[in-house]
Formats: C-alpha cells, sequence, structure tokens
C-alpha cells in the first residue's frame, strides 16, 4: 500500500509499505477514505517530539471503511468508521474511569519504558505519534490496521459525508474537552491563544458551553477572521501588546478562564520564544512555551487554565509563583476522545456544530509532502488539510 512515512525534520515522502493485518482478534483494518493533517503533526514535522524512527508511518485523523476484523472485533466489513487517536483498552483502571487517553494497556510493554522514563508513568498508545506513544503505524496511509477495535471507532450514520465528521477523530473533541477543563461558567470571559483547528473548535465550544464573551489571540489574518465568524473578538498579537489588551477588555480584571492552544512551537519575537526556539533547533528539548506563560500571566486571580497545546519534553522562565500566587487551576491532557464522540456526533446531526468551516485544502495522498510543507509555511492560507488516499 501507499503510506506517507517519516524520514527526518521536514522529510515526509510517500512510500509502498507492507498492508496491515489482523494481528489480535480485538483487531480490524480500516481502509482510509479521509485522513487529516493536525497542527500536532508539525511537532513530528519539525523535528521536536522524541522516539520517531525513519519510516515510521504517520497520521493520527482519519476514517474509512472496515474492509476486516478479528474475531472479537465488533465491527462489521462494510461500515464507515471514524477512528479516535488516542488507542484504549477498554477496561483498564484508567478506561473505566473514562480517562481514555491514560489507557495503560495500549502501549505496548517493550515500548513503556521510553515515555515512562521521560514523564514518570508510561503513556497510552496513539495512532502515527512516536515509540514513545507505542509506534503504531498512522492514518495516513490507504490502509491501517485499529487494535482494540470494539473500543471507540464511531460508525457513520448514513448521510453524512466525511468532512462533516473526520474530526470526532481528534480536534473536535479536543476542542470540546480544552473548554471543559476551563470549567466555563455562564457569563465568563475566556481567552484562547491560539485560532488553528483546536483553537477554533475551543471557540466554538466555549460559547456553546454559555461563555459571554470569547477573545481569540494570533496573527494569522485567515485564522483571526474564522475566529470572528465563530462570535470571538480577536487580538492580533503581532499588533497589539496581548497583556495590555485583555486587561482593557476585561476591565482590569482579566480572563476567567484562558485556554492554550498553541503547545511547544509558539511563535513570535518575543526574547523568551527566541530562546526558546534556539533551544530546539539544538535538541536540547526545551519547548517554547511563550503561549502558556502569557496565558497564566493574563488570567485574573482564582481563574482557570486549559492547556490542550501538545508539550514533549521542558520549559524553563515558568511562572509558578504566578500560578501560585494568583490562586490558578491547571487541566490538560490528552484528549479522552471516546468519552466526547457520542454527543458530538448528536451535536453534528442536529446542525449545532459545524465541522466544514476551517477546510481549506482536499489532496490526494500522493501530494501530502506539498500538503506538509504549506500547512507548516504557508498557514494562514492552509487552514485544515484533507488527504483522500483513493
Amino acid at each position: 500500500m501507499r503510506a506517507l512515512t517519516w524520514h527526518g525534520t521536514g522529510d515526509v515522502r510517500v512510500d509502498t509499505v507492507p498492508d496491515p493485518e489482523i494481528i489480535n482478534p480485538r483487531d480490524a483494518v480500516i481502509k482510509v477514505t479521509s485522513t487529516a493533517i493536525c497542527g500536532s503533526d508539525l511537532h513530528l514535522y519539525d523535528g521536536v517530539i522524541p522516539g520517531m524512527i525513519s519510516g515510521d508511518i504517520l497520521g493520527h485523523e482519519f476514517m474509512g471503511e472496515v474492509v476486516e476484523v478479528g474475531a472479537a472485533s465488533t465491527l462489521k466489513p462494510g461500515q464507515r468508521v471514524v477512528v479516535p487517536f488516542t488507542i484504549a483498552c477498554g477496561h483498564c483502571f484508567f478506561c473505566d474511569k473514562t480517562q481514555y487517553s491514560a489507557c495503560d494497556n495500549s502501549n505496548p510493554a517493550d515500548k513503556q519504558d521510553l515515555s515512562e522514563k521521560l514523564y514518570g508513568h508510561a503513556v497510552s498508545g496513539l495512532f502515527g505519534y512516536s515509540h514513545l506513544t507505542g509506534g503504531y503505524a498512522g492514518g495516513q496511509a490507504e490502509y491501517v490496521r485499529v487494535p482494540f477495535s470494539d473500543v471507540g471507532p464511531v460508525v457513520v450514520p448514513e448521510g453524512l459525508e466525511d468532512n462533516e465528521v473526520l474530526f470526532l477523530s481528534d480536534i473536535l473533541p479536543t476542542g470540546w474537552m480544552a473548554a471543559e477543563n476551563a470549567d466555563i461558567e455562564a457569563g465568563d470571559t475566556v481567552a484562547v491563544w491560539g485560532c488553528g483547528p483546536v483553537g477554533l473548535f475551543a471557540i466554538q465550544s466555549a460559547l456553546l458551553m454559555g461563555a459571554h464573551k470569547v477573545i481569540a489571540i494570533d496573527h494569522f489574518p485567515r485564522r483571526l477572521e474564522l475566529a470572528r465568524g465563530l462570535g470571538a473578538e480577536t487580538i492580533d498579537f503581532q499588533q497589539t501588546n496581548v497583556l495590555e489588551a485583555l486587561r482593557e477588555m476585561t476591565g482590569g480584571i482579566g480572563p476567567d478562564a484562558v485556554i492554550d492552544a498553541v503547545g511547544m512551537e509558539s511563535h513570535g519575537l518575543t526574547p523568551d520564544n527566541m530562546l526558546d526556539g534556539a533551544k530546539q533547533k539544538f535538541g536540547i528539548g526545551a519547548d517554547a512555551g511563550h503561549a502558556l506563560r502569557e496565558a497564566i500571566m493574563a488570567c485574573r486571580k482564582g481563574g482557570r487554565i486549559s492547556m490542550p497545546g501538545v508539550y514533549g519534553g521542558f520549559i524553563d522562565k515558568f511562572p509558578l509563583g504566578a500560578l501560585m500566587e494568583k490562586g490558578l487551576q491547571l487541566r490538560t491532557g490528552q484528549t479522552h476522545v471516546q468519552r466526547y464522540t457520542s454527543d458530538l456526533l448528536k451535536r453534528i446531526q442536529s446542525g449545532e456544530i459545524d465541522t466544514t468551516f476551517l477546510i481549506s485544502h482536499e489532496l490526494p495522498l500522493e501530494d501530502a509532502p506539498k500538503a506538509y510543507h504549506n500547512f507548516r509555511h504557508n498557514q494562514n492560507e492552509w487552514t485544515k488539510v484533507i488527504l483522500k488516499p483513493a
């Protein structure tokens, strides 16, 4: 089959690789009909996530048609399914608490030492996201093996197109959980750093959860336009001092909740960001955490911080004093996708949530290297890219 493979920083290629096979009775094999490039994929593309091996198949946002199932799978050949990017067994301590992205069994035992040494505990398995998370082949391919296929895959009802439901695999539930982690109350003002796909869905979700005002922070004109289309007020951080603007827009109090939807690769020419970027280029493992630092400083006393943005290493110059002295709460984590998909699917079917507004490009899988380059370097125009293996 054809699949997009990683070969180093900025080097991804569509190669011919072996077809996946059923290994475990709970497995299924999916023929991929749509797959997307996620902002998190750019962390792999930029070489800032450890544990990648040349030839690894990328992609964790995908859906398709079931073509083969193991004896214990609950899926049937011919069904259309969306597959959560988090791999979960459904029966461990964490899955029983619906903390699916903390599953204890989906990361193979021979891979767990890598993340345990880095993070204190082994992380769960993820599709196409380094050997820290199990080394699973991703979905930017013609076919993919889905472990634990009896837990998580969403059977798509008749009448829904791929583009309407594809983002149930990751960015829609990630944006929803980001807003949920912010503990939004009626009348709240919420500030969101980053108007990429997750940030935009966090804005949409925050407003649905009752936020009175959402303030979106970015510098790409098209992204800011999309945020305003959802009902947000906007700040261009290249034109405006963000902390001063937020104080003015909140009567000097600060936002009730802040959401960092940027993660480890903040943009901007601030001194801390430039230093972090230099460290990343030298492979020191420092995350560029300017957005998180700024969010902490902006948040009102007693407020809440939600951090869906991906961080993979270490951060210095961390305003721990502000976090403590202001009495802030911080919630983060990979998304418990399986917890949210049923409810979000109903909201899509009812028209309450639109998932297609941010799609800018659809390309064949063979054009994936071009798509990655543009998604990385032309982010104003390339807001979301869908790849079609067919």
